[in-house]
Parts: C-alpha cells; structure tokens; sequence
C-alpha cells in the first residue's frame, strides 16, 4: 500500500488543524492519520485508492454499513424542504414512538446532538430529580469528553489506588480536580465496593452510570447478577441509574443492553447506530424524570437538537433495525458469528493466545498470557499484551482489513460471506507471523 497522497493532506492539515485532526482518537491510526475518499457498504477507500474491510465502521455508527440507501433517500427529500426550523417535525415525533416501543426504559425521549450530550443531558436530570450531587462511575468506562464525567480512563502505566477507592484521574490536562468533587469511582463488576458505597454515602448519591459492556476497556461486559444490584441498590436509596447505550443501543438487539440483560434502568443515552452515521443521539427513560424537562425546571436546550435532516435519517434508520424484530441486524451477527468462529480457529490452530468477548455484532480480540486471571474490570484488563494487539491491528491494516486500534469489531449488516472469507485470509497470514518483531510485510 501507498499512501502519498493522505501524507501531503496530512502534512497540510497540520498547518491548519492541531494534530491535522479533528479528535484526538483519530490520532491511533496506521501508519499516520488517513484521509479517505469514499466508503460502500462494508468497504471503504482512502484518497490514495486503498481498499479495507471495514471494522472500525466510523468507531460503530454504521450498523446499516456505509450510505445506507433508505436513509440516504430520507435526507435528500429532507434537503431540499428545510435544515433548521427551530420548531418541531412529524420524523422526531415518529423516531421517539418507535424508541418508546422497543426499549424498555423509554417512555419519553429528548434528542441531541453528540453522545456526550446525551450523558450530560442524563446526569442533569438525575440531580434535577434527586436533589443530589454524587454520581458514581466505573474505571475505566468512557461517558464521552465533558469534564464532569470523563475521569479514570484505561491507561496502562498511572497510579490506580486501592480497588476500594481509587485515586481520582482526569482523562485530559485541563481538568482541574474540583470538576470530579462530584464523583464517586468503583471497580467494575464489584457489587460488595459499591454496596458499601451505598451504605455510607447513599443519601448523597444522585446517580449510577455504567456502559453494560464496558467498552472502553475494550469489552468487558457485566455479570447480569452485577446489573440487578445496581438496580436493586438505586431502587432502594432513590438513586437514578443510568445505562450509557451509546454503543450498544440497537446492536444488541432492538432493546439494546438492557433487553439483553433483562435489567431495566431509569435513563438510557443512545447515539451511533440510532442515526446510521448522522450527528443525532437521544435520551430516553421513565416519563416521571423526563418530564422534568418538558416542566422547563430543568434545562435542556440545543439549536441543533432534532434537526430536521438527522431526523428523516434516524426515523428511516430505525424503521429499517426495528422491523420485524431486528431482522436486518441478524445479517450483522450472521457474519460476526462466521468472524468470530473463524478468528477462535485460527488461534487454536496457529497457537495464538487470543480471547473473545462480545456479541457477534460487537466482539473484541485481547491477546492474554497464559496465566491471566479473567478479565472482570478495567484493572484485569491491563494484563493484555497491548503490544502484540498492536502488531495486529497495524499487520491487519496494511493487509486491507480495518479493526479498532483497541481490539473490537463492529460488524455491519453488509458485511458479505466473501468480505469475512477475505478476512480470514489476511488474518491467518497475520497471525502465522504475529510473534515475530516486525510483521509487517515490506
């Protein structure tokens, strides 16, 4: 592969852009930060004409797969009868009957623009709600950039503190530490540390929000058992929980994480495959908190907030997810379970230490030693051999193949028997040359 092209973009947009990037995540790109010029269904092409697979799938948004025809159609006839009215449309309306009937918590719904909105937009509410301030969250789960919630990311290499109490960690110079002075951080899937947080401290806590599948540490989903707790335990000091679904929301299954489980919170943040690629994302729960808005007490605003144009996109994106009971994403986990069984092969067969975690819409690949304990939390999460994932993630790149630099998979209802053939081909020629120092071919 060459990439002259997306270099020259690339220097040039550093004279102009700080990094030449637009978020930082993009920063972890192989072998610099990529400039691309189409994308068709499971496939995309960058400006120098390199063809990939696409897992990364814009970091999940594309569960329909790239231009997704229905919802394009929405928006070309929405382009041409308006972009910003500031006022209400039929497609909104729509977008959240359809929300409402098939997640559980939802029985109103607000829209915004970003899932960083929406998570903030929750922990307002929850305080409105609770006259309360504390809100517990979980090392190492990502609840987007704003500085109230974005504390104790996975990073490998920084003092964690006892499991009990961890020491507090902003995820960004910039933070200063009096925007944590209303958090509370536990250890993932630890029901005894919370409970006792709960003991001591639940009179002060406003709030309870989790990412079910703990993405951000690269999967690692919650004991159902871990999640009735949460619930039982806010239920019974009159705390909110929160479920972040902005990943999981519709890839689990049209009730998402909380279906999946059978585990009910009282506020759910969606964003991602809710819009197939638009800027939209939502806030959904029980009527008693919502309403909170809608009685102006409690401030909820944003001039782009249910635009028309994101509209017609996600009330046709939904439409098509929702029918029939999630028809179209069983094409997803067809061909995540053909992935993912061919990937266990290839590293049973190759001697590979690989383990899967996941769903097959959603999976991830950690590359474990032998004697690793199970991973339960961000801090047995560490164990990974983080250089080795890298070898992979690179080696896979420059074979044609795009996974997330952190190991997880998004599959996409395009995705072919041919493009996971593919797949699997360029994977094996990865791993049978994985361990070496430099696997990338020359």
């Amino acid at each position: 592969m060459k990439f002259d092209q997306s270099k020259q973009w690339f220097e040039r947009a550093c004279k102009v852009i700080p990094g030449g990037i637009n978020s930082n995540v993009r920063a972890i790109s192989e072998p610099f930060p990529l400039f691309y010029a189409r994308a068709k269904d499971a496939h995309l092409w960058d400006i120098d004409g390199n063809e990939y697979i696409d897992y990364v799938l814009g970091q999940g948004p594309m569960l329909l797969g790239h231009t997704p025809a229905v919802v394009l159609e929405a928006i070309r006839k929405q382009l041409d009868l308006g972009l910003v009215y500031a006022g209400q449309t039929e497609a909104e309306v729509r977008a959240a009957e359809l929300m409402v009937k098939h997640i559980p918590c939802a029985e109103m719904v607000r829209f915004n623009n970003s899932g960083s909105e929406a998570v903030h937009a929750a922990l307002r509410l929850a305080r409105s709600a609770t006259n309360r301030k504390k809100i517990i969250r979980f090392e190492g789960h990502y609840h987007g950039w704003f500085d109230n919630i974005a504390w104790n990311p996975m990073r490998p290499g920084v003092e964690l503190g006892p499991r009990e109490t961890p020491v507090l960690r902003p995820s960004s110079k910039g933070q200063p530490i009096e925007d944590a002075a209303n958090l509370i951080v536990c250890p993932w899937n630890d029901a005894e540390v919370v409970e006792q947080c709960f003991a001591t401290r639940g009179d002060e806590i406003a709030g309870v929000i989790c990412d079910p599948f703990a993405n951000a540490c690269g999967i690692i989903p919650a004991e159902k058992s871990f999640l009735e707790n949460l619930q039982q335990l806010c239920t019974r000091h009159g705390a909110v929980l929160i479920f972040d679904e902005v990943i999981t929301g519709f890839r689990l299954g049209p009730g998402g994480a909380q279906a999946y489980y059978g585990v009910t919170p009282d506020l759910a943040t969606y964003a991602k495959a809710l819009g197939a690629g638009l800027c939209v994302s939502a806030l959904a729960g029980k009527a008693s908190l919502m309403s909170l808005f809608g009685e102006l007490s409690t401030v909820h605003s944003g001039t782009y907030n249910s635009n028309p144009v994101a509209m017609a996109g996600t009330l046709a994106a939904l439409e098509l997810l929702l029918a029939e009971d999630g028809a179209e994403l069983a094409k997803a986990n067809r061909a995540g379970k053909h992935l993912w069984d061919g990937l266990a092969e290839l590293s049973h067969e190759l001697g590979v230490p690989i383990t899967f975690r996941g769903v097959p819409a959603e999976f991830s690949t950690t590359f474990l030693p032998e004697d690793a304990q199970p991973l339960t939390d961000m801090r047995s999460a560490l164990q990974a051999d983080a250089a080795l994932l890298k070898r992979f993630w690179s080696s896979l790149h420059h074979e044609g193949v795009q996974m997330t630099a952190f190991g997880i998979w998004f599959l996409s209802t395009t995705h072919t028997e041919k493009d996971i053939e593919k797949t699997l081909i360029a994977a094996r020629r990865v791993l049978s040359r994985i361990m070496e120092p430099d696997p990338i071919p020359r």
